[in-house]
């Protein structure tokens, strides 16, 4: 990893108080905030994140997937899980390229979600705009909310009656 430094007058000694931490223990305390998660001997892959909220009609799964090609990308529903994988492609490194940083991750991702009994697993669409993968379950139509009518209109659809 290259440091940028300030060069202290010409005298040819730069002094970086965390250069033994991070060449020894893979920790910089300004840029590595998963520390000890991520070291230098075992770079991350990519791993997008999710939301998932629940609203009356359904359950919405957002995800961030910069990069991502929608063909790169599965979304299925298997043994009431919903599973989204997909990769990220590496750009291609030509010799003779001299990165400073190299902080972007690639790789392959996967994550499943339990649906819960009132998910119509039928009933799941996906699409993907701007790097945003959106999903919808739909909830099972006697899962739904439903208005119960009070009082007199109850005896009214009962009887046929009006009053």
């Amino acid at each position: 990893m290259a440091n940028i430094t300030r060069g202290n007058g010409g005298s040819g000694l730069q002094r970086d108080p965390f250069a033994l931490a991070r060449d020894l223990l893979g920790w910089d305390p300004f840029f590595r905030a998963d520390w000890p998660a991520r070291t230098l001997s075992q770079p991350s892959s990519f791993a997008p994140h999710f939301n998932v909220v629940e609203r009356e009609n359904g359950y919405f799964i957002t995800a961030d997937v910069p990069g991502v090609r929608e063909e790169d990308i599965d979304v299925t529903v298997q043994d009431s899980y919903l599973v989204i994988s997909g990769s990220r492609n590496a750009e291609e490194r030509k010799e003779g390229d001299n990165f400073f940083v190299y902080e972007r991750r690639y790789g392959n991702f996967s994550r499943a979600f339990a649906l819960p009994d009132n998910a119509d697993a039928d009933s799941v669409e996906a699409h993907m705009k701007d790097g945003v993968l959106e999903v919808k379950v739909a909830k099972r139509e006697s899962a739904r909310p439903r208005k119960i009518p009070l009082g007199q209109r109850v005896k009214e659809k009962l009887t046929g009656e009006k009053k």
